[in-house]
């Protein structure tokens, strides 16, 4: 399982050393037989999953250059995974087939994870109006479908403070984003979920580092369908544009 901390759009055409190791993590890892990818950027009201074959590329932001729009990425979509992953959930569970796709929480990732495109994927909606402690519940439910090699992609960040952002690709990291980034380190390497899943005010600069949560979101069904014997490993570490943190680790990998 991973979380990935997806950054800029741009991070999708760059060759950086982020991109560099989300291609050598797609070698090591091997081609899993789908992916089920939980994305900051698909928020849904109740539960959701993409059911389509053929997932169109989504291009959902603005103002970026037009190299950015033209990407595609033609991964097949999976309606067995999505399947499993309903039943597994249980409840009501929509099935979309046409409103969605694969949004760039999805693609600005793989797309260097597996460049061929040919893995299947599967999105997962946000229940944006879920409090914290679902979304792990609901990752405990996906657990099942590590058993059927798929492999389960948080999409997000856990530092993300669009209001602070400096668009200087070397500005220096913001001191409260390292501090939050800093304790959910500690929390993950402790496996100390619960603060994780509580009042992140409390947190240190828990406000500044976690405006909204649609962001950190996604690092909690990963959270959710781990066990204790999971290994945790971190993928990369940094601060991007000053208030982005782009830690990103795997469970179990």
């Amino acid at each position: 399982m991973l979380f990935i901390g997806h950054g800029s759009p741009m991070n999708a055409i760059a060759d950086n050393e982020y991109t560099r190791t989300l291609a050598a993590l797609g070698e090591r890892l091997g081609k899993p037989k789908a992916v089920l990818c939980v994305s900051a950027h698909w928020l849904t009201r109740g539960t959701a999953v993409t059911g389509m074959e053929t997932p169109p590329t989504i291009h959902d932001f603005g103002g970026f250059p037009e190299a950015l729009f033209q990407v595609r990425y033609p991964a097949p979509g999976s309606p067995e995974v999505a399947e499993l992953a309903r039943a597994a959930l249980g409840g009501n569970v929509a099935v979309d087939l046409k409103e969605w796709g694969l949004d760039h929480g999805a693609w600005s990732v793989l797309r260097h994870m597996y460049p061929d495109a040919d893995v299947p994927v599967v999105q997962l909606g946000i229940d944006y109006g879920a409090p914290a402690r679902r979304h792990f519940e609901l990752g405990e439910k996906l657990r099942a479908l590590r058993e059927k090699d798929v492999l389960i992609v948080g999409s997000g960040n856990i530092v993300h403070n669009l209001r602070r952002i400096s668009f200087d690709d070397a500005a220096a990291p913001e001191p409260w984003a390292v501090e939050f980034d800093a304790w959910v380190k500690a929390r993950l390497e402790a496996r100390d979920y619960p603060p994780l899943l509580s009042d992140l005010s409390a947190a240190p600069s828990g406000r500044l580092g976690v405006p909204t949560p649609d962001h950190y979101d996604p690092m909690l069904y990963v959270l959710g369908a781990s066990d204790a014997d999971d290994r945790l490993r971190f993928e990369f570490e940094g601060i991007q544009n000053g208030s982005i943190s782009m830690r990103s680790f795997s469970l179990g990998a």
